[in-house]
């Protein structure tokens, strides 16, 4: 009779583990693991980030010198201005395109770092959880134990 009541407080939690559809890590050393993979991955889709970030400012400069090379031919310059003017604009969106990757960098960087402080406050939420949860269950043992004195005293 004890361990059929137990049974059925275990296949209730079982049942409302799976209505709430929450996955608990229960093995710390399994919760580090996961979170060694996580940040290993972001850290590889930051430097592919970081590659593709890289060649902004080439792309920039050399449209633009397109641009540029492309209107003073039509628009019949000498070859001496149109190498002068061609220069510094090469020079001047090279010099546009660096700030914008910074920029970039500066942006991901502020991210990065909200999202370390929002994990690290949702780490804290989940310890502090994870107390109250092992609080919870050591007081649904006692419970179980007492319950178990009392079935004990009335079947003898």
């Amino acid at each position: 009779m004890v361990k059929l009541k137990k049974e059925e407080q275990e296949q209730e939690a079982q049942e409302q583990a799976e209505q709430t559809g929450l996955e608990l890590i229960t093995d710390l050393a399994e919760l580090e693991r996961a979170r060694a993979r996580e940040r290993e991955l972001e850290e590889q889709r930051a430097a592919i980030r970081a590659k593709k970030r890289r060649l902004i400012p080439p792309f920039i400069m050399l449209f633009a010198g397109a641009l540029a090379s492309i209107t003073m031919y039509m628009l019949h310059y000498k070859s001496y201005d149109m190498l002068v003017i061609l220069l510094l604009v090469l020079i001047g969106f090279y010099i546009a395109g660096e700030l914008l990757k910074w920029m970039l960098d500066r942006f991901e960087s502020q991210i990065e770092a909200e999202r370390r402080e929002a994990g690290e406050v949702f780490e804290k939420e989940l310890d502090e959880a994870d107390g109250m949860e092992r609080s919870k269950e050591a007081a649904k043992s006692i419970q179980e134990k007492e319950l178990s004195r009392d079935d004990e005293e009335l079947i003898f």
